[in-house]
């Protein structure tokens, strides 16, 4: 017996036959998820709806009894719309709120909704419903962003910056060139979507608590007017399975990596050293002491977003990992984080959008700094294979001894004099030095996907088609 004594007050309306006294304060804490869950309204009405539809048209409840129970629900959900409603933390979830309600509004008619279903199938169509939802409003922000980055990436498909492998200088490419790599990982992303949302969209109502019903229902019918593929085809994996969860945060934690990567570049390349971008006073904010700061927060919020989208992941697979079949309460653990995931990647690809369409480009610091670090070197090798016939690893080794001079006197290759190349490789011509300009260099990569500015407006074309 319970040690609280506020806690014998009542019998839980929802399963109180089999108790004689009600649940201790902390048991009602730990137990009601109405705090949350109640964000599965639309999805529960619309399921039950189907449900009552489904019910009469078997003739499992009578035809006036489902007219009562479909004004009902219509009237409740006007109430939440509107903020009405009073959600009751002792009737545990959104599906018996919804229920008592309902019972206050249409008397005993209501108590024949759960004919032939379970909150254990009801919840897991709700959540279905939710996360499909979801999923889509993502796709169509990955699209957006693509959109964004599509734009700028045409506009600057000539800006030439440099390119970096271990962050260090490695070849110039343009910033069209860079942009378009991340819509590529954004498609990616949008495939993982779709592959998830066919993998999802089969319907758990009907499957009742886990061994299904004993009444004639339709589950076909059920699965269709709710948007559903199909019904689900084992009972016991219809209620259990969470799958659908773990691959839609999957998903959105390798889409929040990408976006992470994406503001991780814009906060270094808008620092004072490297000037590449300016981003908009929409995305950036100042400092409480330091007058001259412009900080890149929106950036930085996106960056640490990605841990809280990815621990979502990680907190459901633990949930998930030690359950036996069929539905445990542990379950309910699945709604929140996958929310604030949500929630949170959905902001992230808004201010994500947002900063690559207002960010202001400074073409001559990217360009003064694309030669930097010698990152035309690869460029004097290939011309040594191709107009020496020299094997590109001794091609190698001759470039490296450039540099090492280049070093020495303190110059980019660019400024080296045609003596000092031929002091260390006597048949370097002159037009050897053509190679060594940044821009030239650039419009020389033109292989399909590579970053001149022929091929990035090719690839802006194609992305056009494949994305947008």
């Amino acid at each position: 017996m319970s040690g609280n004594p506020k806690a014998k007050q009542g019998v839980n309306t929802v399963w109180g036959g089999r108790f004689e006294s009600a649940p201790d304060d902390l048991m009602t804490a730990i137990n009601a998820s109405i705090d949350f869950d109640c964000r599965l309204y639309a999805q529960d009405i619309a399921a039950s709806k189907t449900h009552a539809e489904m019910l009469v048209a078997q003739g499992i409840i009578p035809a006036e009894d489902g007219a009562k129970i479909q004004d009902g629900l219509d009237r409740i959900e006007n109430e939440i719309a509107d903020g009405r409603f009073v959600f009751k933390s002792e009737l545990e979830d959104i599906h018996m709120n919804i229920e008592a309600r309902l019972g206050e509004l249409i008397g005993a008619a209501a108590g024949r909704l759960h004919t032939a279903r379970s909150r254990n199938d009801q919840v897991a169509t709700d959540f279905r419903l939710w996360v499909r939802d979801a999923l889509t409003r993502s796709e169509s922000e990955m699209r957006e962003l693509q959109a964004a980055l599509i734009d700028r990436a045409e506009e600057h498909a000539a800006t030439v910056m440099p390119g970096f492998t271990h962050l260090q200088s490695a070849q110039p490419v343009t910033f069209g060139h860079h942009l378009l790599a991340y819509v590529e990982m954004l498609g990616r992303d949008r495939g993982r979507l779709g592959d998830c949302l066919t993998r999802l969209n089969e319907c758990p109502l009907g499957a009742a608590a886990l061994a299904g019903t004993s009444f004639p229902i339709d589950r076909q019918a059920s699965a269709a007017a709710l948007g559903f593929d199909r019904p689900a085809a084992n009972s016991i994996d219809a209620v259990s399975d969470r799958d659908f969860a773990l691959e839609a945060l999957s998903t959105a934690a390798i889409a929040a990596t990408h976006l992470s990567r994406l503001a991780e570049e814009l906060v270094i390349w808008s620092s004072a050293q490297f000037a590449f971008i300016r981003l908009s006073d929409g995305f950036s904010t100042g400092s409480s002491i330091m007058p001259q700061k412009r900080n890149p927060d929106a950036a930085e919020l996106v960056r640490a977003k990605t841990g809280r989208i990815t621990g979502a992941l990680v907190a459901l697979l633990m949930v998930m990992k030690g359950l036996a079949l069929s539905y445990a309460k542990d379950m309910q653990e699945d709604k929140e984080p996958l929310f604030d995931a949500f929630d949170s990647l959905s902001l992230c690809l808004r201010a994500s959008a947002g900063m690559i369409r207002d960010l202001q480009v400074d073409a001559k610091a990217m360009a003064d700094a694309a030669g930097e670090g010698h990152a035309t070197a690869t460029e004097l090798a290939d011309w040594l294979v191709r107009e020496l016939g020299m094997p590109f690893r001794e091609a190698h080794h001759v470039v490296g001894r450039v540099v090492r001079r280049a070093d020495e006197l303190s110059c980019r290759l660019e400024e080296l004099s045609l003596d000092e190349l031929q002091a260390v490789e006597p048949r370097i011509a002159a037009s050897a030095r053509d190679v060594l300009d940044p821009l030239r260099a650039v419009e020389s990569r033109a292989s399909y996907g590579g970053t001149a500015p022929s091929q990035v407006r090719a690839q802006v074309a194609r992305a056009r088609e494949r994305f947008l």
